[in-house]
C-alpha cells in the first residue's frame, strides 16, 4: 500500500494552487473574503467536532474561529453551499470514517496553517495551538495510510469551497483588496 502521504499528493497540491488559498498564501485576502474562508472552516471544525471524539481536545478550533470573526468587524456571511455540502457529508460518517477528514483539516491548521497565520487579516487565532508536538502525536498514533481514499475525497470538498470563495470574493469583484 502506498504511504498516505505520496497517495495524496496530487490532491494536496492542487488544493495548495487553488487562486483563493494562493492569495491568502500572499496576505492578499480582504477582510470580507477572510470572513468567507473562516466561515467554512468554521462550519467544518463545528461539525467535526460536534458529531466525532478528537484524538485530543487541543484540535478544538471553533472558539477560535469565533474570536477571529469579531474581530474582523465585518458582516459574517453564511456557509458557501460547498461547505454545507461538505459539512453534511461529514455528518453521515461513522467515527473511523470521519478521522481521515480530521487529519486532513486539523493538520492543515498546524502545519500550513503557521505560515497562514502572519498572512491573514486579525490575529490568526484559529492557528494558536497549544502543544503542537502533542497534537501531532495524537494524530500521528491513528493515522492509516488506507485513508487515502477518504482524505483525496475531503481534498475534494476543499478544492470547490476554494473555488466557490473565489468566485464569491474576486472573480466576481465582490470584495478585492
Amino acid at each position: 500500500m502506498t504511504p498516505l502521504k505520496h497517495a495524496i499528493a496530487v490532491k494536496h497540491k492542487q488544493a495548495e494552487r487553488m487562486p483563493f488559498n494562493v492569495r491568502m498564501f500572499r496576505g492578499e485576502l480582504s477582510p470580507e473574503a477572510y470572513a468567507g474562508y473562516l466561515v467554512s472552516q468554521r462550519t467544518i471544525f463545528d461539525t467535526l467536532e460536534s458529531n466525532f471524539h478528537l484524538p485530543n481536545q487541543g484540535f478544538k478550533r471553533v472558539a477560535a474561529i469565533d474570536k477571529d470573526l469579531c474581530e474582523l468587524q465585518v458582516t459574517i456571511p453564511s456557509p458557501d453551499a460547498s461547505t454545507l455540502s461538505y459539512a453534511n457529508y461529514l455528518k453521515s460518517l461513522k467515527q473511523d470514517q470521519a478521522e481521515p477528514h480530521m487529519y486532513l483539516n486539523y493538520l492543515a491548521l498546524l502545519f500550513g496553517g503557521q505560515i497562514m497565520k502572519t498572512k491573514v487579516p486579525g490575529s490568526g487565532n484559529m492557528y494558536a495551538f497549544e502543544n503542537i508536538p502533542d497534537l501531532i502525536a495524537s494524530m500521528r498514533r491513528i493515522q492509516r495510510d488506507e485513508w487515502a481514499d477518504e482524505v483525496n475525497k475531503g481534498f475534494d470538498f476543499v478544492i470547490d469551497i476554494f473555488d466557490e470563495l473565489e468566485s464569491v470574493y474576486y472573480r466576481e469583484k465582490v470584495f478585492t483588496k
